[in-house]
């Protein structure tokens, strides 16, 4: 199965900004037709205005945007309803919109818990079954999930992060068995990018539990920054690559790779050196 850019409607997510941002504007070089979505404004205006500057002549290139909470399932599913009858048809989803928190697991609030379960991870999975029915009608479908090296490896502090990116990669891995079941020419694949330079850590809900451990949430984002590798434009084009091969599973960025063999070790090898690394960090911070 392969799969075309040139041509084709996608659905982007999250496309204020990162790799959102990245794969529009890559997508829109590639002469793909757009309907983009952000909860952002001003951002999504943003890239809209870049991929109509980055528009060739390859095909008469449409770009559709509407401001979206993918939160919500029943805008997500009127959005693709929407996007089916702007376009008039749709080839491939990318589920890509996306939140952080940091927090213990004895001091995280129910409320942040939910408010990134349900982008993170209600997000993906409306995403993918509002969109499936549409690109089940056009032949040939793609699904694009993004999950993350920490839908890999746990990591402490990174609880409700972990669950949901576990939870799009068991759903995607899932879905993908399923559509090769049905051979309804519709194929997904779960992305797990590593450190990607974008603004989710500048944006991320960070506990009182983690600041006394790390520093100020602006530290953290510094630190963050210091440690991504890959810009969100190098990501976007891994990114479509795996999805032009049909890959299942597409590793984003070096550390990416340095994370799946982590996740290959015993689970008790690898936390401990995890436990041994933090242990420091946690003297003196309130259980």
């Amino acid at each position: 199965m392969s799969i075309k850019f040139l041509g084709s409607v996608v659905a982007v997510t999250g496309a204020g900004s990162g790799i959102g941002r990245a794969l529009a504007q890559e997508l829109t070089q590639r002469g793909a037709n757009l309907a983009l979505a952000d909860i952002d404004t001003d951002g999504l205006a943003e890239t809209v205005l870049l991929c109509e500057s980055a528009m060739n002549s390859k095909a008469a290139t449409k770009v559709t945007a509407s401001v979206l909470d993918v939160s919500d399932r029943e805008a997500v599913e009127a959005w693709a309803a929407q996007v089916e009858e702007e376009h008039g048809r749709v080839n491939m989803i990318m589920n890509n919109a996306g939140v952080a928190l940091s927090a213990t697991v004895a001091a995280m609030s129910y409320e942040d818990f939910e408010w990134l379960m349900n982008i993170n991870f209600w997000g993906v999975v409306y995403g993918t079954k509002a969109f499936l029915p549409y690109l089940k009608e056009s032949g040939a479908g793609h699904v694009v999930n993004i999950s993350s090296v920490f839908g890999l490896v746990s990591i402490p502090t990174q609880s409700a992060y972990n669950a949901a990116k576990f939870g799009v990669r068991g759903f995607t891995d899932a879905l993908r068995m399923e559509l090769e079941i049905e051979q309804s020419g519709v194929s997904c694949t779960t992305v797990h990018p590593g450190g990607i330079r974008t603004n989710i850590a500048r944006n991320a809900r960070t506990d009182g539990s983690v600041l006394s451990i790390s520093g100020t949430a602006q530290e953290l984002a510094d630190n963050f920054d210091r440690l991504t590798l890959t810009t969100p434009e190098k990501a976007a084009r891994q990114i479509l690559k795996a999805v032009e091969r049909n890959r299942r599973r597409v590793l984003v960025g070096p550390d990416a790779k340095v994370f799946d063999l982590v996740s290959r070790l015993p689970a008790p090898l690898y936390q401990r050196v995890l436990v041994a690394g933090s242990k420091r960090s946690w003297v003196g911070v309130k259980k």
